[in-house]
């Protein structure tokens, strides 16, 4: 049983009691509104004399905390407890001190302290101002939208490494916190520490999603809760990427670097890297909510059959149109070594596209379909050569990362067919299901799933088939073959997407990565497409 989430899941009802007391106390004939959730808060605001406007940040798990905290301590100034120890006493301890207030106490109703009489310190007038202006942002940044960067060049050409995004989080409806218990301001890691958890587990709220605009369609831009990020490598660098890969690399490695040495026994190599991964750097886990932000564009939706054929999206059997500013890489020789400076110039290239030299003196370039065309139109190369990804088949970076079935054939360019979980939807537990969705079951719905015997055993019940609690979405990066995404790391539960990519407000470029610095000013406030 979560203790603390009981905890404060008892307020409320403290609240429910005590208040009529109070309210009584104070001289209100409206005493029973007390009884009334809500109506209570409301009548508590006036008893305070405190604006009503309050409510609203009362409503949202994360402010509301901070606002039960200022009320219960007001509540005691407003009966004379003006001490800073019974203060603190009434701001951490209401499932006592309200109480106690109530009806451990005979102290008169003296209001709440008026300041318009009394000169406030210099340091309790910023201390308020900071409060408030947490409280705010707290629940704008939570409920409406938030601020992103992009790290990588997985989503180039249609966001690019130094944009700062703004992602509205009501497009599908704003998460409720599931970690309520966090800093403000910081996603889930102190700035300068050795990843510091900047949250307390204590107290973890069921997924719950509040109305929004609509839902996710196919080719948005979805902010969302990196899936694999439920365990991270203590490591500012390896933190943000796919922990589940850099194990099974490391595994391999223990295996002699033989894929079919690994998967005939992986779980003793998984144990070994695992300990090696402690030992080295250590590992901690991650609640769904205090996950690693990804950017990714969603192509397939729950309930749709998805495969990659030729480069080209199939849905239920249909080819779909690709969004505009697809990128893929290329192998570019050039005519001349000084016409790499042209081609930046003319195609506005920067070391995120060069990607490096290949043998035989071709260039790694990532480049859209008509970048790559415009080369050779107009004779400014000697050969512009598509890049084959067939060499990561067998390799098990494609998930569901096996070689079992038809899972060996699967590269970059030709993926699946996979079909994509609807809530409510029944599968049959088949081999190949399993390989499929065993990672859906156990980490993303919370059940245990084994063989044993030749049964399926889900919870430890015999189970020929499945019924799944939520949707799961397929999410691809623009920059086709520079981007870790569901190819490799598999489906994004409806409980991870966080919020639409909107609008572009910021962005730089930086010498280490792009070559060059600068701010691009006619991305400023670009909508995202």
């Amino acid at each position: 049983m979560n203790i603390p989430l009981l905890l404060l899941m008892v307020v409320p009802v403290v609240h429910l009691v005590t208040l009529p007391r109070l309210f009584q106390r104070a001289g209100l004939t409206s005493s029973w509104h007390g009884y009334i959730p809500g109506l209570n808060y409301w009548t508590w605001l006036g008893m305070l004399k405190r604006p009503k406007h309050w409510l609203i940040p009362m409503l949202f798990p994360g402010p509301n905390l901070i606002m039960m905290t200022i009320l219960h301590v007001e509540s005691g100034i407003a009966f004379g407890r003006l001490k800073t120890a019974e203060q603190w006493w009434m701001g951490i301890l209401p499932w006592a001190s309200m109480p106690w207030l109530a009806f451990g106490t005979q102290d008169s109703f003296v209001g709440p302290r008026d300041w318009t009489k009394v000169k406030k310190s210099v340091y309790r007038d910023w201390s308020e101002a900071i409060l408030w202006a947490t409280v705010v942002a707290s629940l704008i940044r939570g409920y409406v939208f938030e601020a992103f960067m992009i790290p990588t060049a997985s989503m180039e050409d249609s966001m690019l490494v130094g944009d700062y995004l703004v992602v509205s989080k009501m497009s599908y409806g704003p998460k409720v916190p599931e970690t309520v218990l966090s800093l403000p301001f910081v996603h889930n890691a102190i700035p300068k520490t050795n990843l510091r958890s900047s949250y307390l587990e204590w107290v973890q709220i069921p997924y719950t999603r509040l109305p929004g605009f609509g839902d996710v369609d196919r080719y948005d831009a979805v902010v969302f809760n990196f899936p694999n990020g439920d365990t991270v490598v203590v490591d500012s660098y390896l933190a943000g990427h796919d922990y589940h890969a850099l194990l099974r690399q490391r595994a391999i490695g223990f295996a002699g670097g033989d894929p079919v040495a690994y998967e005939a026994d992986q779980e003793r190599f998984k144990a070994m890297a695992r300990k090696d991964w402690s030992r080295s750097h250590g590992l901690k886990a991650r609640p769904v909510d205090k996950k690693e932000h990804y950017v990714k564009r969603c192509v397939g939706l729950p309930g749709e059959d998805l495969a990659i054929v030729n480069r080209e999206l199939v849905i239920d059997g249909e080819v779909v149109e690709s969004p505009v500013g697809l990128q893929y890489n290329y192998l570019v020789k050039l005519k001349r070594e000084a016409d790499l400076r042209i081609l930046r110039q003319r195609l506005g290239l920067t070391d995120i596209d060069i990607q490096g030299k290949a043998a035989g003196g071709q260039y790694f370039m990532a480049l859209r379909k008509d970048e790559a065309q415009l080369l050779l139109d107009q004779d400014l190369v000697a050969n512009v050569q598509p890049y084959d990804p067939t060499s990561r088949r067998g390799t098990l970076d494609m998930y569901p990362n096996t070689n079992k079935f038809d899972f060996a054939t699967w590269d970059l360019d030709n993926y699946g067919p996979i079909h994509l979980p609807a809530s409510g939807e029944t599968i049959a537990l088949t081999a190949r299901n399993i390989a499929l969705y065993k990672r859906v079951i156990t980490a993303y719905e919370g059940h245990s799933l084994e063989e044993k015997d030749g049964t399926v055993l889900v919870d430890g019940q015999p189970a020929t088939e499945y019924t799944f609690s939520q949707g799961y979405y397929w999410l691809m990066g623009d920059n086709r073959h520079s981007s870790a995404d569901s190819r490799y790391w598999g489906f994004v539960p409806e409980d991870h997407v966080v919020g639409k990519a909107a609008f572009t407000w910021f962005s730089k470029m930086n010498e280490a990565q792009h070559g060059e610095s600068g701010i691009r000013w006619d991305r400023m406030f670009k909508s995202v497409k």
